[in-house]
């Protein structure tokens, strides 16, 4: 019963948040790397290279849980996300959550040479900072799949297990059902998009941080992006960037 419970949890990836168990002293100390009007408030954690990565927790104190669970967050999103995850939940099965600003994001640092290793690379050190022990689960969210199968090339001995919670697809992959991808406008649209990151880059990195014309924040809130489903449950979800300011 308690492993079906844990499933259904590492599965709900929408909820309400909660606020971290254990300060930290080194929250304020570091050289910005990020934007000067962000105020830090949140604990963070120096990585070896200087950088720091801001992270909240949930659940119970991590030295008397069952399971540790890091979770990844998606694009336009941070350590703020929703997981549909109650405190009577993860009291009852002994669950510590670990949430944190990946590289550039909320109020970690930016990491100038980040790369699909140093996701993983940064986890590990955040997991070992943190005293999370020999091994731990990894929960990737959307986008933040891409850092949590980092985690099973590059650390797999680190992990107790993963889950990848609606995670982004492959359009060429020939398994992949035509009928699922029919009518997603996103199809033609990733194609432009990979072709400009492998041919011009420039052009990529303009448009995501030019302020002139609306770009990647429109796409995230665009409910063409959800089924008729999806959008009866967002709209009951609490704090989703969908339906909020």
């Amino acid at each position: 019963m308690v492993s079906k419970k844990l499933v259904l949890m590492m599965m709900g990836c929408l909820g309400c948040a909660g606020q971290p168990t254990e300060p930290s002293t080194e929250k304020t100390e570091s050289k910005s790397l990020i934007d000067e009007s962000v105020v830090i408030t949140s604990p963070r954690v120096k990585l070896g290279d200087g950088r720091y990565l801001a992270y909240r927790e949930r659940g119970v104190p991590k030295n008397i849980s069952k399971y540790r669970i890091i979770i990844v967050h998606g694009f336009g999103s941070s350590k703020e996300m929703s997981f549909m995850a109650s405190d009577e939940l993860l009291d009852e099965l002994g669950i510590y959550l670990l949430i944190f600003d990946r590289a550039g994001y909320g109020e970690s640092d930016i990491n100038s040479k980040r790369s699909l290793k140093s996701e993983a690379s940064d986890i590990e050190e955040l997991a070992d900072l943190l005293e999370l022990g020999s091994r731990f689960y990894v929960i990737g969210v959307s986008l933040g799949c891409y850092p949590a199968w980092s985690c099973i090339k590059h650390i797999p001995g680190r992990l107790a297990g993963v889950a990848l919670v609606v995670p982004f697809v492959n359009y060429k992959w020939r398994t992949l059902p035509k009928d699922l991808v029919k009518n997603d406008y996103r199809k033609q649209l990733s194609r432009w998009v990979i072709w400009i990151t492998c041919y011009a880059r420039g052009i990529l990195h303009w448009w995501l941080t030019q302020k002139v014309f609306p770009s990647a924040s429109v796409l995230d809130g665009n409910p063409q992006f959800f089924c008729e489903r999806d959008l009866e449950v967002l709209k009951n979800t609490p704090g989703y960037q969908l339906f909020t300011q």
